[in-house]
């Protein structure tokens, strides 16, 4: 004799089966990584085609899973209730002789124990592991689910249709757009990603670095990142040709800003190539016959539109200027690039290590336009982020609150460092010796 309460669990194990299908189909395909997809699209690869229809059609796609999902609940529920809890009461009150509670309140006990481990049941199997397992195989379920999916969309279309259309009416009522906002990914999100991939080795964190520079380039500014007009080598247009000569020998640049009497007056930029060559040949060359037109930027534009600028323009180096036309400095493409691969050396550069250099265990020798970010980072101290100058020759000064003569030698205590001048030069300091003071830098 067959057991007549086999039948009905074969039914609710294949209605939950029937669930995890498009719980597990729903997972898969919003796992699915859809820029890949496309490129196997434009490969000719059939299941890629097949599931970007999904993929760029949400709505349909959520709307048919869903009907898949409620239809099999639906009928899970109601086979379970009609089919076990008159068992469930029968068995109580024929076998059992159970008579303190009524048969009726005995059916609504039953349904409601019957319907509580049926949710738990279908929620397990049905539900959170079948989508556990889709994260993490997306492609392979999608691949295989998506056939029959794609099947049944057809067959419930009109349904589909009508659901869509019935959220889409309410979404229009309560005024809210049908399309996603998540659709743009945002620059938390990649920074997220990034975050996510060096934790992972999947990007180291030179690559890191990078990225993370290309998002800030829109927030720097030229005077960020630009040679102040202290640190800038020029030639006066009225110069001797040896003068001009020796300013080129000393600078080892390949441009030089030209100017008119006052350094304010940049009239154009020096192509020192150009010069040598045109000397090479005539012997005599007057500057202002071959300069190049000066590109003059104001100091607060930002380097992502400076840098579209330049390469626009085909300038290599732009002249930066205040709010009342003075210079301020200049910034040349590598400054830019700089901002984003970091610091950019060649063989007449000093590098961060010559800007500072290690003697001892507690001494050191800084160059005096060495940042001071640089000098917390490698001295390890802590100087406040609201003090006034940017540089140790900075520091130096507004420890002195004046400017010292040249070749002054002095000794100066400030934010936890005992610093002693080398040498003062064009009333800048070119170099001092630095020590940490004991109980370190209190901001003071």
């Amino acid at each position: 004799m067959k057991d007549p309460v086999l039948g009905p669990i074969i039914l609710q194990i294949l209605l939950i089966s029937i669930n995890a299908f498009f719980a597990s189909t729903e997972m898969a395909v919003i796992s699915l990584n859809s820029n890949k997809l496309r490129k196997m699209t434009e490969d000719g690869d059939k299941d890629a085609i097949r599931m970007i229809k999904l993929v760029d059609e949400p709505a349909g796609f959520l709307s048919t899973i869903q009907i898949g999902i409620t239809f099999a609940g639906f009928l899970a529920s109601a086979f379970a209730a009609d089919t076990f809890s008159d068992r469930i009461v029968n068995w109580l009150v024929s076998d059992l002789k159970f008579t303190a509670i009524s048969p009726n309140a005995l059916n609504t006990i039953a349904v409601v124990i019957i319907t509580l481990v049926l949710s738990y049941f279908t929620l397990v199997f049905g539900e959170l592991v079948p989508k556990r397992v889709a994260q993490k195989k997306a492609f392979a379920i999608a691949k295989r689910n998506t056939k029959f999916l794609l099947f049944f969309t057809k067959v419930t279309k009109p349904l589909v249709w009508l659901l869509s259309a019935s959220t889409n009416g309410i979404l229009k009522l309560i005024k809210q757009s049908e399309e996603s906002d998540e659709d743009e990914v945002t620059e938390e999100e990649i920074k997220f990603m990034v975050d996510v991939g060096e934790e992972k080795g999947a990007i180291n964190n030179m690559e890191k670095t990078m990225i993370e520079n290309i998002f800030e380039f829109n927030n720097i500014y030229a005077k960020d990142i630009m040679t102040h007009r202290v640190d800038l080598v020029m030639i006066d247009v009225n110069d001797t040709q040896e003068i001009a000569l020796k300013t080129i020998e000393d600078g080892s640049y390949s441009r030089i800003p030209v100017y008119d009497g006052n350094i304010d007056n940049v009239i154009g930029i020096l192509n020192v190539k150009d010069y040598l060559i045109r000397l090479r040949k005539e012997g005599y060359v007057e500057i202002r016959s071959i300069l190049r037109p000066a590109y003059f930027v104001p100091e607060t534009i930002l380097c992502d539109a400076l840098f579209r600028d330049m390469q626009a323009s085909n300038s290599a180096l732009a002249v930066v200027v205040d709010e009342f036309g003075s210079l301020s400095g200049i910034v040349t493409m590598e400054d830019l690039l700089e901002s984003i691969v970091g610091d950019i050396y060649d063989e007449y550069d000093i590098s961060e290590e010559q800007e500072i250099t290690r003697l001892e265990n507690n001494l050191w020798r800084i160059a005096g336009g060495t940042e001071i970010d640089l000098i917390e980072e490698k001295l390890e101290i802590d100087i406040p982020d609201d003090v006034e100058f940017d540089t140790l020759g900075g520091l130096i000064f507004n420890a002195l609150n004046t400017i010292p003569k040249d070749g002054s030698k002095l000794t100066v205590e400030a934010y936890g460092l005992s610093i002693r001048v080398e040498e003062i030069a064009d009333h800048r300091v070119a170099w001092a010796y630095v020590r940490k003071m004991a109980g370190g830098s209190d901001g003071s």
